[in-house]
């Protein structure tokens, strides 16, 4: 399903207050690499993960205890979004444009967006980014630099995000779209409506992204 904000949905009007009101309705945008358009979405159905029993393997759990990696959260935003806008292997083609990378930065300087980021010996190997809005936080993107010794970081950054959630009392962790790799997670589809309901309902008690503790 797409849907059009009603500010419009041109290049010159991606704003950070457009990106908040249009998360608050379960609406996300995606630049198209061909066109250069940005379109709106809200899937039908929609992808989540479990925030209070998140499925973590054993080896996961394994190099999560081993602190491989130096788990930090919006040291460097702009970075992580640079990072998973690059192409890749089975994708060589991206969503994330410099139209979207400037309106996700204002949001993150404003309080409603953040990323998670892993680091091995000063160098950025590994990340997550998403919006809070209410008490859910919508999971956008996640890249991981195993050519630098980053093998599993962005699922290390994974499990340190959910902990920080439920420790915050999130109530929805959206993913967007299911895939297979997500499928590991427990990530679900439900359909539309139950997701904004429970958009809706976190909206009118919101959590507070509070400090990030390992």
């Amino acid at each position: 399903m797409t849907r059009t904000p009603e500010h419009g949905d041109s290049r010159t009007a991606l704003t950070p207050k457009i990106l908040l009101w249009a998360y608050e309705r379960g609406i996300f945008p995606m630049a198209d690499p061909e066109t250069g358009s940005i379109d709106w979405y809200c899937p039908d159905p929609r992808a989540v993960l479990p925030i209070e029993n998140l499925p973590v393997s054993k080896n996961l759990a394994r190099v999560v205890r081993q602190q491989s990696f130096a788990i930090r959260c919006d040291t460097a935003f702009a970075e992580v979004m640079q990072a998973c806008a690059q192409p890749r292997i089975d994708d060589p083609q991206t969503w994330i444009d410099e139209t979207l990378l400037d309106a996700y930065c204002g949001l993150h300087e404003q309080g409603h967006a953040h990323s998670v980021e892993a680091w091995k010996d000063g160098t950025l190997v590994g990340g997550l980014y998403g919006v809070h809005v209410g008490s859910a936080f919508c999971g956008e993107s996640m890249f991981v630099r195993q050519d630098l010794g980053g093998t599993n970081a962005s699922k290390v950054c994974l499990v340190h995000l959910v902990k920080h959630l439920r420790q915050q009392e999130f109530t929805l962790l959206d993913t967007q779209f299911w895939n297979p790799h997500l499928q590991q997670f427990g990530c679900v589809e439900i359909p539309a409506q139950r997701y904004l309901n429970q958009l809706h309902s976190g909206l009118e008690e919101p959590a507070q992204w509070g400090e990030f503790v390992l």
